[in-house]
């Protein structure tokens, strides 16, 4: 099984993203006035999503890193096994949980493009 969970915020007008077999777990609205940075939304719509099937992962990834907004460096991740998934618009990482080296490769592309330095956070 496939956990993940996209903003709502971080999509582009217009995009589209519904993989085959994705299900919605929760979406859920969360004050984010206390972090936001400049051309970010105070409040945050978080859509959590799951599937049964790992091999999907391709679609997943390839579907958000198309419907990403590319601007502030919004991205989305999830893991598959032991594998870790970190998109960014139009840009896919994929490493094994604890390669340093592959996190710290998706962390400088998310500074580059202006992911805040306190949201480049996500889980190992």
């Amino acid at each position: 099984m496939i956990t993940g969970y996209v903003l709502g915020e971080s999509l582009r007008p217009g995009a589209v993203f519904a993989p085959h077999g994705l299900r919605i777990r929760k979406v859920e609205r969360v004050d984010n006035s206390a972090s936001a940075t400049a051309g970010q939304p105070d409040a945050w719509t978080f859509i959590e999503w799951e599937t049964d099937d790992d091999s999907a992962s391709g679609p997943i990834a390839e579907g958000l890193a198309a419907a990403l907004e590319p601007s502030n460096g919004w991205y989305a991740d999830f893991a598959v096994g032991d594998e870790r998934v970190v998109v960014f618009a139009g840009k896919v990482f994929r490493y094994r949980r604890g390669d340093e080296a592959g996190r710290a490769e998706a962390v400088a592309y998310g500074r580059s493009v202006g992911t805040p330095e306190h949201q480049l956070d996500w889980e190992e």
